[in-house]
């Protein structure tokens, strides 16, 4: 076997972040498992890649809109330029480390996923079983070598067995985003809850579905990109309002009035009992607290930086409005879960990921041998969700 492989990088150097675009299908060096060299690799795997899920962060990456100081910082730590990106994959395992058996139930042969996030296991978090909030995590293909290539060196500790008997592959491979709306939607018993959605982004959809499947009485989603919208109308969403326009007249905090009054008008005036806001901009969040309810539940997972401002504050507290804030998935709780989800078919949301977000395939699936950036880009472009295929 060659100790060469191919994969797709970004490079600090070569690619200056304020002036390029996309990724590069470069050859770098093949993963080994060398423990006299790194005895960590005891506790490693090594996992040959069928399939990898394109997620927003890596859209983030691609378009230069996020993570561009954290990957470089780590690089500098590491004494590199290069970051492997991608961290939703399905591969199988082809090598363990000495000592990984004791990390793991998965064996040579396995057909796996991953948990994105690496954890410390010594940190305040970790210790009190909070694991999803470690203090010292690291993300692959952010700030640890990512699984868009041939092959991925991972911890043992962070491999999660599939059934493609049960989960599609295509499907498997992207968990690590739909236990992102797992993660959103355990938040609060969604039995007969009026929920909105705002951003119907690909997370959004997976939670329109899984709310469906938890019991969600109506489901009302905002979403200003019209096939998004469009998407959100076929897996079954009983509302979808769509944004007309910017509003010249109004700061770009502010809430949207038409918005807030639609949703109003479908809940008898009372507002949503849940309001899911996965989108990030400061608008939508001032959107989300405004269409709730007295009592109800703010869930947020859309991620911007820097400051916000909140309209109304004294409404939060006098309403009594419970604010959530969500990141990744609780380790393993959230992954029981969502592979209970995607193997059950009564509801069916595996098949509605699959023909619906994933459209049966067609135009998501890009085969990585023949990976041309612009056709990726346009992917990109056309559908919400792309799958790398190895």
């Amino acid at each position: 076997m060659s100790d060469k492989m191919n994969a797709l990088t970004y490079d600090y150097e070569r690619d200056p972040w304020s002036t390029t675009r996309g990724l590069w299908k470069r050859e770098v060096d093949r993963p080994v498992l060398d423990e006299r060299r790194d005895p960590s690799d005891a506790t490693r795997v090594l996992v040959r890649v069928q399939y990898a899920g394109f997620c927003g962060s890596d859209r983030g990456i691609w378009f230069r809109r996020a993570f561009g100081d954290m990957i470089r910082s780590s690089l500098e730590r590491e004494g590199q330029t290069t970051r492997i990106v991608g961290h939703e994959l399905l591969g199988d395992v082809v090598a363990m480390g000495s000592r990984a058996h004791e990390e793991t139930r998965v064996k040579v042969g396995d057909v796996v996923t991953t948990e994105s996030h690496l954890i410390c296991g010594r940190c305040y978090q970790c210790e009190h079983g909070d694991t999803h909030v470690c203090a010292a995590d690291q993300i692959i293909g952010i700030s640890a070598a990512g699984c868009f290539a041939d092959m991925a060196k991972l911890p043992a500790r962070t491999l999660w067995s599939v059934d493609t008997a049960r989960i599609r592959p295509e499907v498997a491979a992207i968990q690590e985003p739909f236990g992102n709306a797992v993660h959103c939607a355990q938040q609060v018993d969604l039995r007969g809850k009026r929920v909105a959605i705002l951003g119907c982004g690909t997370i959004g959809l997976f939670l329109a579905a899984i709310a469906r499947g938890m019991g969600a009485r109506t489901i009302i989603g905002i979403e200003p990109y019209e096939p998004n919208a469009q998407l959100a109308r076929r897996l079954g969403i009983d509302h979808v309002i769509v944004p007309t326009a910017a509003r010249p007249d109004a700061a770009a905090w502010a809430h949207d009035e038409v918005v807030v009054r639609r949703v109003h008008e479908l809940t008898e005036g009372v507002g949503v009992d849940v309001a899911f806001e996965m989108a990030g901009p400061n608008s939508s969040v001032n959107n989300a607290i405004a269409v709730t309810r007295r009592g109800g539940h703010v869930i947020l997972f859309g991620l911007k930086s820097g400051d916000f401002t909140v309209e109304n504050f004294e409404r939060v507290i006098v309403n009594g409005i419970q604010i959530h804030g969500v990141v990744g998935r609780r380790i393993f709780e959230t992954w029981e879960i969502t592979r209970s989800i995607l193997e059950s078919r009564e509801p069916n949301v595996h098949d509605q990921v699959w023909n619906v977000i994933l459209n049966g395939g067609d135009g998501t699936l890009v085969d990585f041998a023949s990976f041309d950036r612009d056709r990726f880009e346009q992917a990109l472009h056309d559908h919400t969700k792309v799958v790398l295929r190895f």
